[in-house]
């Protein structure tokens, strides 16, 4: 069976299957809605200055950055792995933009270019690693990420970059008070969601995460999927690196210190499952969005920052344990016999 061909048959009956999964973030998604609603309005009731152009530039500019961070987690969640060396390979993808526009003197299309083959290349690297070697994905990405942090600071000493002010434009600038950044992200966000939901390519991910045994059964490389999965995650974490340093006006070797939590919170919020085979492209911008209301929510209500990410903690779980609890109620209802 061809990357071309209509699956029919066991497979199609598995893409089936996954398709359905995805279809039932529906409900989930109403909710993301109302949430990020109410926190919007409660923040514009909270503070004077949140309606604010400024305050709308900054926070849609940051929303985007999360939903390219939580989407270079989320790929790899869908078939059922994890990739703890996101901020790692965003850290080192920093580095080599840094060496190619400041020590090495490149043009920024050909030193952006390096800096997201190196991710294509740190994922595939991994994907590889897994499915050759059958090793758990938490066990190479946790590898990677300290040899990838050790090389950012072997090679840069722990001095940023500097980048030309030609590089700045698109993380600084905007289109009629859009940031350029948010605009990109939801054009991609956009292809995101139209792959896993029209491709046989992106169902065929879905289906390996949704039940990889019987996704083999039916004709499915669920290993190439699986490395499919670990590129596109180091390619997009890639690109968020190379737009933060254009945001920061450097090449900061800490870039991605941050983004496991992110990646995580803002995936899961966003609906994405855990046990793969469950995405929802709407539900990650969403799940961005309140992640970024909740962050700017503790900073109007001048919350001990100390405390920060024991209340992120507390909002991932309390996700998975809603997640859980609705999967609970769903499969409850597909079990009670129909009334005659």
């Amino acid at each position: 069976m061809t990357a071309t061909q209509t699956p029919s048959g066991p497979a199609a009956r598995v893409l089936s299957s996954s398709a359905d999964r995805a279809e039932r973030l529906s409900g989930r998604t109403l909710g993301l809605i109302i949430a990020t609603t109410i926190l919007f309005a409660a923040l514009a009731l909270l503070s004077q200055s949140f309606l604010s152009a400024y305050t709308m530039f900054v926070i849609s500019r940051q929303t985007a950055f999360y939903v390219l961070i939580a989407l270079s987690q989320a790929f790899v969640l869908v078939v059922g792995q994890m990739n703890l060396a996101v901020g790692a390979i965003g850290s080192i993808a920093t580095i080599v933009l840094g060496l190619g526009l400041d020590t090495w003197g490149l043009p920024p299309v050909l030193a952006v270019l390096l800096a997201l083959s190196l991710g294509v290349f740190a994922g595939w690297l991994n994907g590889t690693l897994i499915t050759r070697l059958k090793i758990d994905s938490f066990i190479v990405t946790l590898s990677m990420m300290f040899i990838y942090m050790g090389l950012r600071s072997g090679i840069s000493g722990g001095l940023p970059y500097k980048v030309p002010e030609s590089f700045n434009a698109i993380g600084q600038k905007s289109l009629l008070g859009v940031p350029y950044v948010f605009l990109l992200t939801v054009c991609l966000l956009g292809l995101v969601g139209y792959m896993y939901r029209n491709t046989v390519f992106g169902r065929r991910m879905l289906a390996t995460g949704g039940n990889a045994a019987a996704a083999r059964l039916s004709g499915i490389a669920t290993d190439r999927m699986v490395v499919w999965a670990h590129i596109l995650s180091g390619a997009f974490a890639a690109l968020a690196a190379v737009l933060w340093a254009s945001k920061l006006s450097s090449a900061a070797p800490e870039t991605g210190d941050d983004w496991l939590i992110v990646s995580f919170a803002v995936a899961i919020i966003g609906g994405t499952g855990l046990n793969g085979g469950i995405i929802s492209a709407l539900g990650i911008l969403l799940g961005s969005a309140i992640f970024m209301l909740i962050k700017h929510g503790l900073v109007e209500v001048k919350a001990n920052p100390y405390f920060t990410n024991s209340f992120l903690g507390l909002l991932i779980l309390l996700a998975i344990v809603v997640d859980r609890v609705r999967e609970i109620y769903s499969d409850k209802r597909k079990d009670k016999p129909k009334e005659k």
